[in-house]
């Protein structure tokens, strides 16, 4: 299923993506798509038998605005350095185990949402990140378990990064990565039954209409499963909890100078195969 939430900012109600492109409304059956919904099989089953039926209303605004697709985010924990060709073109080593740090809940927008390049900023940066959705709760996951079976669902992620307030101003990566509107994601959350091999998936990132990032998961340095493994070694994943897993070559901080960096007026367009597309214009704060 694709699993998305429409309308204004605070107001998006729950929906779904038929598999003739048609919004469906799912507001008759639950009342929002979070933690609570994606940790209960018997309502996502009531959701798929209404779709499958073709019951389930049409979204009475087409066109409304696309919000994230998960409510009430508990955390976002992300992955850097994650790719083989990422960390060449940074200069950076691979490293033995994942990079952990975190982005806070209210970066995260709607796909489409306009992104806000900070103040005093002269070094924002793109990054196409595949998310992974918790969807039971996860700690200290055993060797012998399947890492995938916590996870509800997968979503484009865009974790966009100044690199001065990250690299150049001292201390942790928070200062570069939790500008606000610095996650969009979205457009949808497709549950994991749809998603076969997240291994296999290509992501793609254009700036103004030119292509800056074309990779594939399968470049990944820990997959998935790894990730979400490692990960509940050392915290608490709960359901509707956001992982970011890094992002391929193409960022603006690994081309050569003058290093294209977005401004105000930049459009940038990314995409997932399989999980759809966003579209950010970029406004000064």
């Amino acid at each position: 299923m694709k699993l998305l939430r429409a309308g204004n900012a605070g107001e998006e109600r729950p929906a779904l993506l038929d598999a003739d492109g048609t919004l469906r409304d799912l507001s008759g059956l639950v009342s929002d798509i979070d933690g609570e919904l994606l940790a209960d099989e018997f309502a996502l089953d009531r959701i798929r038998a209404a779709a499958d039926t073709g019951v389930l209303p049409a979204f009475e605004d087409a066109g409304a605005r696309i919000g994230p697709p998960v409510a009430r985010i508990g955390k976002v924990v992300c992955i850097g350095l994650n790719y083989h060709d990422h960390a060449e073109e940074t200069g950076a080593a691979i490293p033995a185990e994942p990079v952990i740090f975190f982005k806070a809940a209210d970066t995260v927008v709607g796909p489409n949402d306009t992104v806000l390049v900070p103040r005093k900023s002269v070094k924002t940066d793109w990054e196409v990140e595949l998310a992974i959705v918790i969807g039971r709760t996860a700690r200290y996951i055993g060797d012998d378990e399947d890492p995938l079976a916590y996870v509800a669902g997968y979503a484009v992620s865009h974790d966009v990064s100044e690199r001065e307030f990250q690299i150049e101003r001292g201390g942790t990566w928070d200062k570069g990565k939790n500008c606000e509107t610095f996650n969009p994601l979205g457009p949808w959350l497709v549950t994991r039954d749809e998603v076969p091999d997240p291994q296999a998936l290509s992501l793609k990132l254009w700036v103004n209409g030119e292509l800056k990032q074309d990779g594939s998961t399968a470049q990944q340095i820990f997959p998935v499963a790894e990730v979400v493994r490692y990960v509940s070694q050392f915290m608490t994943l709960y359901p509707g909890d956001v992982i970011n897993t890094g992002t391929p070559a193409g960022v603006a901080m690994g081309q050569p100078e003058p290093k294209p960096y977005l401004r105000a007026g930049d459009v940038v367009e990314l995409e997932i195969e399989g999980l759809g597309r966003q579209r950010q214009q970029l406004k000064d704060a």
